[in-house]
């Protein structure tokens, strides 16, 4: 019985974000009790990896940081392939009203941070921060609607947020590289044509694949480049379809074997590494300071204000239309999830304040921001949503009549 609800639970389409939610939870409790000891103790714990003279000496955090969000990444780079080839990035008229909003939901929350730290230059670091969506929280928590949200409203969220992940990546590779290796960078393109001709050959086991693609990311994680993009350029090169078995998608089975291993042990796990945030002395003064309110502004409210200029002017052009069975309240309420950067954030924080960070902490304003969307959103949707219920109802009932 307890086994059937547990299955029933991790079917369950939100499971995901409510078990990042729980993740989140518990490391802040943590971090703020007598055993905050043992946390700092484990995600500082030393874990080194030697192979002859190739030593990979990092602590817990990073690995979790680095290496086990590179599957993330991974994942990410097989749902944007899967996207592109058969999915919703596959039509151009699409795609236009998304990548526009995308663009908008990424641009102005950047510029609101810039506004509140541009005296600062080692503030401004983290501008990029704001600019991310949490998919699997901003799904989570629409999901929580049930079968009152139209299926083009979902495809909506996704489609922004596949577009932000894309910006995302993009903004890792461009401005959080640090001090290049040329040599490293050599080992890890030497890869890629091999995984070409792997791919070419339709070679479908994935064990060839990650061979190589281990040894780009340990190239790529000495480069100065963040190694986690290691996992996007692998996901590119896997086969899409198998040409001698056409039912069959070895890209697709890959992503659906490593979505509960991502959704329910990876990002818990990051979630959990990364959300310890200690409160003790925290007050206004922390609350209030530039970057974590700069952040908090950011994504609460240049993310909605950036979507809905976007969408409004792409619409008001002609050159696309509202999706199929939405108005712009619901718009607005889906452009108010996109304000729940939880994930993403939390890693663009990392990469640009690390752990240099006095008289504040980001992580503060992540939660904080992610938490008001997440919230004023569920309640913008619940609200429209049932709006237009009543509506349906009334007009049906006056068609009988």
């Amino acid at each position: 019985m307890v086994f059937q609800k547990l299955k029933k639970f991790f079917e369950y389409e939100a499971a995901g974000g409510i078990v990042l939610a729980i993740a989140a939870i518990a490391a802040m409790i943590v971090a703020n009790s007598p055993l905050s000891h043992w946390y700092e103790s484990f995600i500082h714990a030393p874990v080194v990896v030697q192979v002859g003279k190739l030593i990979i000496d990092k602590d817990a955090h990073h690995w979790i940081n680095d290496g086990l969000m590179a599957v993330f990444f991974f994942l990410v780079g097989l749902e944007l392939k899967r996207e592109v080839l058969i999915g919703e990035l596959s039509n151009i008229k699409q795609i236009v009203l998304p990548a526009a909003a995308a663009i908008g939901g990424m641009a102005v929350p950047a510029l609101v941070y810039v506004a509140f730290n541009h005296n600062n230059p080692e503030y401004l670091a983290g501008w990029a921060i704001p600019a991310a969506t949490d998919i699997a929280f901003a799904i989570g928590i629409l999901s929580l609607l049930g079968s009152r949200v139209p299926n083009a409203l979902k495809i909506f969220l996704v489609s922004i947020a596949i577009f932000d992940d894309i910006g995302a990546i993009l903004i890792i590779a461009l401005f959080y590289t640090s001090d290049l290796s040329l040599l490293s960078l050599a080992v890890a393109g030497l890869c890629l044509p091999f995984l070409y001709l792997l791919n070419k050959r339709n070679v479908t086991a994935i064990t060839p694949y990650l061979f190589f693609g281990i040894i780009m990311w340990i190239a790529v994680l000495k480069s100065g480049v963040h190694a986690t993009l290691a996992g996007v350029l692998l996901a590119l090169f896997i086969p899409m379809v198998n040409t001698d078995d056409p039912e069959h998608s070895p890209l697709e089975d890959l992503e659906h074997d490593l979505h509960g291993t991502v959704a329910f042990a990876i990002l818990p796990l990051f979630a959990f590494a990364n959300a310890g945030i200690s409160l003790q002395g925290a007050g206004f003064a922390q609350l209030f300071h530039s970057v974590p309110f700069g952040i908090t502004a950011g994504l609460f409210l240049g993310k909605q204000v950036g979507i809905m200029l976007m969408t409004w002017a792409i619409i008001k052009s002609g050159m696309a239309s509202l999706p199929n069975g939405t108005n712009f309240k619901q718009i607005y309420g889906v452009s108010l999830l996109c304000g729940v950067g939880f994930t993403m954030s939390l890693f663009i924080s990392g990469l640009a304040f690390g752990g240099r960070t006095e008289g504040f902490d980001p992580r503060l304003g992540i939660i904080l921001g992610s938490i008001i969307s997440g919230v004023v959103g569920y309640l913008v949707l619940k609200y429209t949503l049932k709006e237009e219920t009543a509506t349906g109802i009334t007009a049906l009932d006056l068609t009988k009549s």
